[in-house]
């Protein structure tokens, strides 16, 4: 003999548990997914950041370097000024680095030697200014951008994470309801499927999306 027609409860539920069970497994995907695009986006992020403190380094380097030219010959000038070697002060002036003879002529004109109030050194003058400096500042600049960014991807990528968890454990209760057969409980667990379901779409709508491959 055959099984009795299901009643309209019954057929009603089967429906709403099947659609919840469709869209739920679609969601858990998505939201894999998307993690996992996020990660990519991070990955990425923190290997430029990685490169531009390299290369902020070796401008830092770089700067040091120059620097220290500078001073070794600035010295040396110093030293052949204060004895009066003309020809030999002369000869470190002209070895002087192009970055650094404004600062140089700059505070000569201040008259050092007679002005109290005048620089130290030409390091001291705000005409001293070396690329390499600058590039440094720059990169560093992007490279702490670059690991803002990174980081905030990684928090999009737990987020997507989570939300994927959420997605199947609303997965998981369409699952068991339709393993019950008294309908308060069938309906509670449902209920609580769709609830968890509808919560997490609602908090992930307010997510970016990455369509990135």
């Amino acid at each position: 003999m055959a099984d009795p027609t299901p009643d309209r409860f019954d057929r009603r539920f089967e429906l709403a548990a099947t659609v919840l069970l469709a869209i739920a497994a679609v969601a858990t995907a998505w939201a894999a997914y998307q993690s996992a695009t996020w990660r990519g986006q991070q990955a990425s992020a923190g290997s430029k950041s990685i490169a531009a403190r390299v290369e902020s380094t070796r401008a830092a380097n770089l700067m040091n370097r120059q620097a220290q030219i500078d001073v070794a010959l600035f010295t040396q000038w110093i030293d052949a000024y204060a004895r009066d070697e003309t020809e030999l002060a002369n000869f470190y002036r002209k070895r002087f680095r192009t970055e650094f003879r404004p600062a140089f002529d700059a505070w000569v004109a201040t008259r050092p030697r007679t002005n109290p109030r005048a620089p130290l050194s030409p390091f001291a003058m705000p005409e001293y200014k070396l690329a390499a400096g600058a590039t440094a500042d720059r990169l560093e600049a992007t490279a702490a951008a670059l690991s803002q960014r990174a980081g905030d991807f990684i928090q999009r990528a737990d987020n997507y994470a989570l939300a994927g968890v959420l997605f199947a454990a609303s997965l998981f209760f369409a699952g068991i309801s339709t393993r019950l057969h008294a309908r308060t409980p069938r309906t509670i667990v449902l209920g609580l499927g769709y609830t968890l379901f509808l919560g997490t779409v609602i908090w992930i709508a307010t997510f970016p999306v990455n369509v990135s491959v």
